[in-house]
């Protein structure tokens, strides 16, 4: 007579341990499941939190609690409360918000304020001299009407200051290829490049 096995003899069969044991497999990916979803999750980090940016505008330190996307034009115009860089298309294309960042043009549409952090940066407000007098380019401006509606005219006279600094304003051809990305819808073109000449001699270096 055979004996019986362990497993009857604790009152449970091997078809009934068997069945127990798929059981058991098959909810245990639902167990990890809900472990997982019950799982504290980590706190995320605060997205675009203000970044402390340090600029030096027209020789004058600023410092700015600033969102990370913020441009330098908008910093200029919206936190500044330096009008004067204007806003045109808003896309590199036009010019009219040219400034100088130690001593090269850029177009501040296009350049983030956190990038020019530590920099240097001048303005159109930036030009004159402290008693009044206006930089020797603003002057051939008005000398040569070198502008009608003025809305560009920011941008023009710190891009013509940048274009002779750079040495690019050695011919009128020259002028005007290096003058090509400062648009003026009144067409005032031949005054402005009139004008540069004029100024190029005292702007050098100024």
């Amino acid at each position: 007579m055979s004996q019986p096995s362990a497993l009857s003899t604790n009152g449970l069969s091997r078809r009934k341990f068997m069945a127990g044991t798929v059981s058991a497999a098959a909810a245990a990916p639902l167990l990890t499941s809900t472990a997982r979803a019950e799982a504290p999750t980590a706190t995320q980090p605060t997205l675009r939190q203000p970044v402390v940016t340090s600029l030096r505008i027209n020789k004058q330190a600023y410092e700015l609690s600033l969102d990370t996307r913020t441009s330098l034009l908008d910093a200029l115009r919206d936190h500044i409360g330096l009008t004067g860089t204007k806003k045109g298309c808003d896309h590199g294309q036009c010019g009219a918000c040219t400034v100088l960042v130690d001593g090269k043009r850029v177009l501040s549409c296009l350049s983030f304020a956190v990038m020019n952090d530590g920099k240097d940066v001048t303005t159109i407000e930036g030009l004159a001299s402290t008693d009044g007098k206006l930089h020797p380019m603003q002057q051939a401006f008005i000398d040569h009407d070198a502008f009608q509606c003025g809305y560009c005219t920011p941008g023009q006279i710190v891009s013509a200051i940048g274009c002779v600094n750079e040495g690019h304003a050695d011919s009128e051809n020259d002028i005007r290829d290096y003058m090509s990305g400062n648009i003026c819808r009144c067409a005032a073109y031949p005054n402005i490049v009139a004008a540069i000449l004029q100024a190029r001699g005292e702007t050098r270096g100024a």
